[in-house]
């Protein structure tokens, strides 16, 4: 997760540049529930409103809790499927915070109504992270439900009500480019606290509808728009919390805007950034789903580490014979093409490896979402390997 907020808040007050400790364990966003009320175009589990046999009970999760304590844990990041169709979510959720968790719920937030939401506060969450990618009819039209974009936003108002952190969570596109726009006007709108930008991955049905993802100019101006946005409200005195995922190449692309805004920060950025390292699957990201497979993140369900029902996670996640798991915790990351003599490797890390494992089949090939040009890159000006927004790849079924 690349917090851009921070970054950009170190430009404009300076500070010496400190070692950034790393964390005491991964960040697990646990997919607790496979259900989902909604077929969202995007969806990386591939989601149904149907029982998914086989997932773990309660006291199977409060087992791995327990585990995942002892490991050093800090984060738990609660998702599906769609997690309040879980019938002991708030069981779930308050044994986490006993725990001392930081706890997020991630929903589309059309469960989210007056009957529930006084649970959905005493539950504790430190954050409520609702999905909306676009305005009514778009928003509707990716979620598959006519009425989705109203249920949702009526959720972040009863959220807000409850004096919870509320924040959206946007996944860009061709489609909701060119409303991003008003997208950041709905925060000042509503008083929402984050906002989040994912980058599409090309995993479940979002990879079935790659076509549509940000071709790379739109990704720039996006971008670009959304440096802009942050600065001027931090100018303004507007403290939002914005961060973008799955796209690593955006710590280096606010290097080049900090080198026209403020070129003597242009040193600390690098550093702060190197010291943040890029993209972080298989080392400060794990994925369990919801029958306890464990994945290096959410977009790898295709590829499994174990399953805590057979063999604790602590110790799944130490085992070092996996070679995506090598390579993954291998400083450089063994890499090839473009990504391969890119001089922001140290900060980007490679970027997004499901994403060009989907395309060329190489957990190792370039990325082909990122969108830095090679001049930018420092490699040679060849064509690249893949064209990301036009090829469809296989969807790997659960």
């Amino acid at each position: 997760m690349f917090r851009m907020t921070r970054y950009i808040k170190s430009l404009m007050n300076p500070a010496p540049v400190r070692a950034v400790p790393g964390p005491s364990g991964p960040v697990v966003i646990w997919n607790l529930i496979r259900r989902c009320n909604l077929t969202c175009k995007h969806c990386y589990s591939i989601s149904a409103d149907v029982d998914f046999k086989g997932e773990l009970s309660t006291t199977e999760v409060f087992t791995v809790m327990d585990d995942l304590k002892r490991f050093g844990v800090p984060v738990l990041i609660l998702s599906g499927g769609e997690p309040l169709m879980r019938p002991d979510i708030f069981d779930i959720s308050r044994r986490a915070r006993n725990l001392g968790f930081y706890v997020g719920l991630s929903t589309n937030g059309t469960l989210i109504t007056a009957d529930n939401i006084r649970q959905i506060a005493d539950a504790g969450y430190d954050y409520v992270g609702i999905s909306i990618d676009g305005l009514e009819q778009t928003h509707d039209d990716f979620r598959q439900k006519q009425g989705a974009f109203a249920a949702s936003m009526k959720a972040v108002a009863l959220c807000k009500q409850a004096g919870i952190k509320v924040g959206l969570r946007f996944t860009l596109t061709q489609d909701n480019y060119p409303q991003l726009p008003d997208m950041l006007q709905l925060l000042d709108e509503h008083d929402i606290d984050k906002f989040y930008l994912s980058h599409l991955n090309y995993s479940g049905r979002g990879g079935r509808n790659r076509k549509r993802d940000a071709w790379y100019d739109m990704t720039r101006d996006a971008m670009t728009l959304l440096f802009n946005h942050c600065h001027d409200e931090l100018q303004r005195g507007i403290e939002r919390e914005y961060v973008t995922g799955n796209n690593d190449a955006d710590g280096p692309f606010l290097l080049q805007w900090a080198a026209e805004h403020y070129p003597n920060q242009v040193p600390a950025l690098a550093q702060r950034l190197a010291n943040w390292g890029g993209n972080a699957s298989g080392v400060n990201i794990a994925n369990i789903d919801n029958l306890g497979e464990v994945h290096p993140d959410t977009f790898w369900w295709n590829h499994n580490l174990g399953n805590v029902r057979r063999q604790p996670f602590s110790q799944i996640w130490r085992d070092a014979s996996d070679p995506l798991m090598t390579g993954l915790r291998q400083h450089p990351r063994p890499v090839k093409g473009r990504c391969a003599g890119c001089h922001y490797l140290a900060i980007c890390n490679g970027n997004t490896r499901v994403r060009a494992y989907n395309v060329s089949g190489d957990f190792w090939e370039e990325d082909p979402g990122c969108y830095l040009t090679n001049e930018e890159i420092g490699v040679a000006d060849t064509p690249r390997r893949v064209a990301a927004p036009v090829v469809e790849i296989p969807v790997h079924n659960l």
